[in-house]
């Protein structure tokens, strides 16, 4: 009687462990199945299986931003690598990663990156910050200008210039 009542406990305990921790920015080991549908458009998982595992954000000028989820041990520059690296448009010298306290005050870290990938020598000393649960790290830069954001402005413009001519010749032939 005692090894089922045991053994009933167990499974609660297994039960609520599993429901708490789903929502949680932590999960132990790696899903068996990593080709589960995600409610996230851009998830990437490099968990370890034999370790502990943490759930951060990428956001910003990197070649695959997006959901990710990591080893506990991994650091800032270490996910940004596993983003396929920054753009051309990034600003590395503002690197921001956003913690979430204990007490549920945020708080906003800032990396100067610039430096590490293109001075001979460090003027400052460069941490590499070991990642938290939950936290979300922004590369800015600077936006590209694409033609076609304002193709329908210059084809009004072209179109009116058009009808202006054509409408001048018409008067000045008859």
């Amino acid at each position: 009687m005692n090894k089922i009542k045991l053994l009933a406990v167990l499974i609660l305990l297994s039960a609520i462990t599993q429901i708490s921790f789903a929502q949680d920015d932590i999960q132990i080991g790696s899903p068996y199945n990593k080709f589960r549908n995600q409610p996230y458009g851009a998830y990437y998982d490099y968990a370890d299986p034999s370790s502990l595992n943490i759930k951060v954000q990428l956001w910003g000028y990197v070649k695959y931003p997006g959901f990710y989820i990591v080893p506990a041990r991994s650091t800032i520059n270490e996910l940004i690598s596993l983003a396929g690296g920054p753009n051309e448009q990034a600003i590395l010298e503002d690197i921001r990663v956003i913690k979430t306290k204990a007490d549920s005050s945020t708080v906003m870290l800032r990396y100067n990156y610039n430096e590490l990938m293109w001075e001979d020598d460090l003027k400052s000393e460069i941490k590499f910050a070991r990642l938290q649960a939950g936290d979300i790290v922004i590369v800015p830069g600077e936006p590209r200008y694409f033609l076609r954001e304002n193709i329908s402005y210059y084809l009004s413009i072209i179109t009116t210039l058009a009808s202006l001519a054509a409408l001048i010749l018409s008067i000045t032939r008859h």
